[in-house]
């Protein structure tokens, strides 16, 4: 009789700011939400799951707003938008805070989320996205515009669209294999549930809208307070194609409580490329499990 090997996490649905919100979770203890990048989903915290529900939380990692099996509304993707999916999504788990951890997109919105609702943020954890004020003074430069060529051509209508996912999208494969140093973290296995995931109708235009709505809704003069006093992790693929090691320098001068850990042998994907270095990393920011 061949065994069938069964997921240590649950798949569950729930409704915040209006949308319905697919998440994964596992664990009891503390809550501890996960948020994926782009072009990802809550797939991507696959090795992170088990082990910080392991180790007495409660792991909950969501598709964001648009990506795989979470609605795809036409609106709601400005960053205000997003991190009100976040707080719903935390309220309506009966909490009051959490711990933020987010890697790419989901990074800045762990970092839009830690400003905003200090109050409901326990503690922060960044993956591979740079504080706001680290990517205004970066992008002067132009290294780093060179390296985010890709935001500007996701501001044009249809085509990013086409791109993406012709040949059953595999563009998305390409990407996120080729922009690795750990190559074999995406064997075609893996690269396949991420193609699937972007290719249900509406999931591309939702996870571009993600880009468009940042140029066309800039953060205004309010939204520019970015000081942050909560314990902060920032965990770094050093050899990150998109976003300069630049972009991890003099961040002490809006974040008081800092720890900058930088993994050399990682790409972009560091949660994935070094999995093992990432989930200590993490539990050695935690331990031990805080009592909410």
């Amino acid at each position: 009789m061949k065994t069938v090997a069964t997921e240590p996490w649950q798949h569950r649905d729930i409704i915040t700011n209006g949308i319905r919100m697919h998440y994964v979770t596992q664990g009891k203890g503390p809550l501890i939400l996960l948020l994926h990048g782009f072009p990802e989903f809550w797939y991507s915290w696959r090795y992170q799951i088990p082990f910080l529900a392991e180790h007495g939380y409660t792991v909950v990692a969501p598709d964001l707003r648009g990506y795989n099996d979470t609605d795809k509304p036409r609106k709601g993707y400005d960053v205000p938008g997003l991190l009100r999916d976040i707080e719903g999504l935390i309220k309506g788990l009966g909490q009051d805070k959490a711990i933020i951890v987010g890697h790419d997109w989901g990074g800045a919105l762990a970092w839009g989320f830690a400003i905003r609702y200090p109050q409901m943020t326990e503690r922060l954890i960044v993956m591979n996205a740079p504080h706001p004020q680290a990517m205004l003074r970066e992008l002067r430069t132009l290294k780093q515009l060179r390296k985010s060529w890709y935001m500007f051509l996701f501001q044009i209508p249809w085509l990013p669209e086409t791109i993406l996912l012709r040949n059953h999208a595999n563009e998305i494969g390409r990407m996120l294999r080729g922009s690795a140093v750990q190559k074999d973290a995406f064997p075609r296995e893996v690269t396949a549930k991420y193609q699937e995931a972007m290719s249900k109708p509406g999931s591309v235009t939702a996870a571009l809208n993600y880009y468009r709505q940042l140029f066309r809704h800039p953060p205004g003069p309010a939204e520019k307070i970015s000081h942050i006093s909560i314990p902060t992790l920032l965990i770094w693929g050093e050899q990150d194609i998109a976003l300069g090691i630049e972009l991890t320098y003099g961040l002490e001068q809006w974040v008081d409580n800092i720890q900058v850990k930088r993994i050399p042998d990682s790409g972009h994907w560091v949660q994935q490329e070094q999995p093992d270095k990432v989930n200590q990393l993490m539990l050695a920011f935690l331990h031990p499990p805080l009592s909410f």
